[in-house]
């Protein structure tokens, strides 16, 4: 048997399938290429390892997991034991906002504070964030805050951001009063996706102040939210960040709704390695601001 297969193997086993298996190799691979190496195995073998839809191990491939299970589980703290004891890793996942705006410079400060310093990144939504904490695939998320911190996680609050209108450069409205001068708003409302925290956290508010004004266009990115708005499709939601800039040919009109919170994620204790690790995060926001 190729030990490469059966890695891929473990993987997809341990993950419940091929999709899940990409997302946490620890090097890249394609799910192509695992499916195409896992069909070799079962080739070489002569027996199928797991049901494909939906996924679920065969008789065989329980049995073939039982073996290799207690060997790869194990590489993690060999290589800990390895280096010394010393494990300067962290498995981080935040969303896109996060990873565009204070990522980069966060990541170069911890090269310089923790020698050797090496991540893996991954984006999601709180309830992904969240998902993975608990089954222990990562040590730290950043995510959005709405209510209660979700059960069985611990959390400290990073930063936190005015929601804003974003309207053409050339717009009649001009503060939120303007916005909100009727019960129902005619002009599209161009958003994140309606499950984030913070467009729960506007239709909360909106619903208090009696008015509806629900999203039409739904975007991947706050940048895409400024780009639809300067080509005329509507009215936009976003934040104000530290240190930047409305768009070009927008402007931002700030609302006196509850703030966005980001917060930092972790289950149990925080590892030395992730303390530091927010340390120089608060340091990064306190500077940004």
């Amino acid at each position: 048997m190729n030990v490469h297969h059966l890695e891929l193997f473990y993987y997809v086993a341990k993950h419940g399938g091929v999709s899940a298996a990409a997302r946490h190799m620890p090097y890249g691979i394609q799910q192509p290429a695992i499916s195409a190496q896992v069909l070799q195995l079962e080739d070489s073998l002569g027996v199928t390892l797991f049901q494909r839809r939906p996924f679920e191990l065969t008789r065989e491939g329980r049995r073939l997991f039982e073996c290799v299970e207690p060997f790869f589980a194990k590489l993690p703290d060999l290589a800990l034991e390895l280096r010394g004891g010393t494990d300067n890793r962290l498995r981080i996942a935040t969303p896109e906002l996060v990873q565009r705006d204070y990522l980069p410079v966060l990541f170069s400060r911890m090269r310089k504070r923790v020698k050797g310093f090496h991540f893996t990144l991954s984006a999601g939504r709180m309830d992904q964030v969240a998902a993975q904490l608990r089954t222990g695939e990562i040590d730290v998320g950043m995510a959005t805050l709405m209510g209660r911190v979700p059960e069985g996680l611990r959390s400290r609050t990073m930063l936190s951001l005015q929601m804003v209108i974003v309207v053409p450069e050339k717009s009649r409205f001009r503060t939120q009063a303007d916005v909100f001068d009727r019960d129902r708003v005619a002009e599209p409302l161009i958003s994140l996706p309606s499950p984030e925290p913070m467009c729960r956290l506007f239709q909360d508010e909106l619903r208090r102040k009696k008015v509806d004004w629900f999203t039409s266009l739904e975007v991947s990115s706050l940048d895409l939210v400024d780009r639809y708005v300067a080509s005329g499709f509507g009215l936009g939601l976003s934040l104000s960040l530290p240190g930047a800039t409305p768009g070009k040919g927008v402007r931002n009109i700030p609302l006196d709704f509850p703030e966005v919170e980001f917060a930092a994620l972790w289950v149990g204790r925080l590892t030395p390695l992730a303390e530091i690790f927010l340390e120089e995060a608060a340091e990064v926001v306190a500077e940004s601001v």
